[in-house]
Order: structure tokens, then sequence, then C-alpha cells
């Protein structure tokens, strides 16, 4: 593949592996604090806001830090998840997906927000004067008309936890053939005699599927902007 090791193909794997699964896992919390954020009235709303975008701002090593203090294997939840059933998170794959999720969790967040919040309300209040239960409301009008927003979050997140690294390696290592993501192998690879050559190609790699999903978040973008003036 592209003339790529076998070390180099595990890597884009495991990038692409992590960050599917974890914009898997995100897109229905994604939702859920999309609706919160746009359509619900519960006081504290600001705290709960402040508290989702706090990655965006923290650097990486510190977001992978506190993860550590909470699923490493004598943390808060880590220890618990690792007596009960013996499931680890720390220094697995799995661990990668927690921490590119989290990292990436706020740009789905506030993408599905806008989302919700361009949603035609006459549409949704029409509902309610109809006795519409406030699920079915969401299921049917509020969530259809989101979907785009949904989609091109999905694809944003996906770009920004394809790419994590400071997370990442505090929470999962950077062990090769079971955490090392392509942003790893490329730092070590750089820090290895010879290592510039497969750097390179996993760099140029990373910058194609990172630029296409921005592509096509902004042909989403775009779409939906459309067809809102439009009127559909």
């Amino acid at each position: 593949m592209f003339g790529l090791t076998s070390g180099e193909y595990e890597a884009v794997f495991l990038s692409v592996k992590v960050a599917l699964t974890a914009v898997a896992f995100s897109v229905p919390l994604g939702i859920g604090a999309g609706w919160v954020l746009s359509k619900s009235r519960m006081p504290g709303k600001i705290w709960l806001e402040n508290l989702i975008n706090i990655p965006l701002v923290l650097p990486p090593v510190v977001t992978g830090y506190f993860l550590l203090v909470v699923f490493g294997r004598n943390g808060f939840i880590g220890q618990y998840l690792y007596d009960w059933f013996g499931f680890s998170i720390a220094f697995t794959w799995k661990g990668a997906v927690v921490a590119s999720g989290v990292v990436a969790f706020p740009l789905m967040a506030q993408t599905i927000r806008v989302a919700m919040e361009g949603a035609d309300s006459r549409l949704e209040r029409a509902a309610q004067l109809l006795r519409a239960s406030p699920l079915r409301v969401f299921l049917t009008i509020t969530l259809p008309l989101s979907y785009r927003g949904i989609i091109a979050g999905s694809v944003l997140a996906f770009a920004r936890a394809f790419g994590e690294f400071g997370a990442t390696i505090m929470l999962a290592g950077n062990i090769p053939g079971k955490t090392q993501t392509m942003p790893l192998a490329i730092f070590s690879f750089y820090n290895q005699v010879d290592g510039e050559g497969p750097a390179m190609r996993l760099v140029v790699i990373s910058i194609v599927i990172c630029y296409l999903s921005l592509i096509g978040t902004c042909w989403i973008g775009r779409s939906w902007r459309g067809r809102r003036k439009s009127g559909d």
C-alpha cells in the first residue's frame, strides 16, 4: 500500500480505526449535548457548555493526564473496570479511542448545536400545538432538520480524532502495533536514524485524509446553507 512498511500500515489502520470508533461513540452524546445547548432551558447550561468546550483550550497532555487519573489501572473509574470486569482502558487502543474522542467531542457538539439552532422553530411549535411529545418533536422534526450538521460534526470530529497526539500518548502510550497511531508513529520515526522517509510518507497520508475531511465538511456546510436559503 503506497510503499508503506508493515509498521506504517499498522499506524494508518489504527488511526482510522480509533477515529471511526471515537466518532461512533460520540455521535449519540453529541446529539444529546447539541440539543441541550440549543433547545434546553436547564439552569446552569453555561457551565455544561464550558465543561464540554474545555478540551479545546486545555493542552492535550493535560486532558490526557486527567483521563489517566480517571481511567488508569488505579484511577477513579479504571480500578473498578479492572477489578469487576477485568477491563483496562489505559495503554490499550481503547484508551486511544477515549482520548481522541474527548478531544474531538467539542467540535462535534458545537457543530450539531448550530445545526439544531438553525432548525425551523415554527415546525417544532406547530408539532407541540398538535400535542406531539417532546421526544416525538425531536425525532421527527429537530433531528431530520439537523442531519447535515450531525454529518458535518462527525466528519470534523473524525479529522480531529485522527490527528490527536497529546492526550493519546498520555492515556494510551506509544506502543508499536497496539497504540501507536499515525501522529505517534511520525514522532517516533523522526526520533530515529533514517526515519525521515517513513515519517514523510505518514505526513503526506495524514494531510490528504484530513484535507479530504475538511473538504467534506465545507461541502456539507455549503449545501446546508444553500438549502436553507432556498427555503427547504
